[in-house]
């Protein structure tokens, strides 16, 4: 004990010396009391961006992180340019073309649109293996804490449409890199202010 009251008067000698506050020897580390920084500047107002491409849609999958929930839509060749997409709060999800609405689960629905076909431009054959109105495949959201469901509403005239359930109208944020598009939805409002 009398070490490290030592070793801790030095500290206090020395920090004070140079104008610096001391810590004590009980205090936790820094890194283990600081509160994680969640971003800043979302809102729940449409994301937009103009632009497409004929690099089709190849898979979409999701994660988990400290203040936010995180879908990707792949896109796989595309450069960030030329991916365009729109994503909104929306009543209902409805498939372009019929029109039909597609139920999905959740407090809040996002519709999320890419500007990329999910099938081969030349042939017409089926890139992304979703079907519509189904939840999408290989997507397990157990554990998630904003979202809530994901449906394939189709792909229809070079543009690829995903519902996505969260669990109230939280806000999001669009990141669109090359070969991706992220849209990000917020753990709860003071998460992202």
């Amino acid at each position: 004990m009398r070490r490290s009251r030592a070793a801790l008067m030095a500290v206090v000698l020395a920090t004070t010396a140079s104008g610096t506050a001391a810590v004590t020897a009980d205090a936790a580390p820094a890194s283990a009391t600081r509160a994680t920084a969640c971003p800043a500047g979302w809102g729940s107002l449409a994301e937009a961006r103009a632009a497409a491409t004929t690099v089709p849609v190849r898979d979409v999958g999701t994660g988990r992180h400290a203040c936010f929930d995180r879908l990707v839509v792949h896109v796989p060749g595309a450069s960030a340019a030329s991916l365009g997409h729109r994503v909104r709060y929306v009543d209902r999800l409805r498939q372009d073309g019929s029109g039909r609405t597609i139920a999905v689960g959740g407090g809040a629905v996002l519709e999320i649109r890419v500007a990329a076909p999910g099938y081969r431009p030349e042939t017409g054959a089926p890139t992304y293996p979703g079907r519509a109105g189904r939840p999408l495949p290989g997507v397990d959201l157990t554990g998630y804490s904003a979202f809530r469901d994901t449906r394939y509403a189709g792909s229809f005239e070079g543009e690829t449409q995903f519902g996505l359930g969260v669990r109230a109208r939280l806000p999001f944020r669009v990141l669109v890199l090359d070969g991706r598009v992220v849209v990000d939805v917020a753990h709860s409002w003071g998460a992202a202010r």
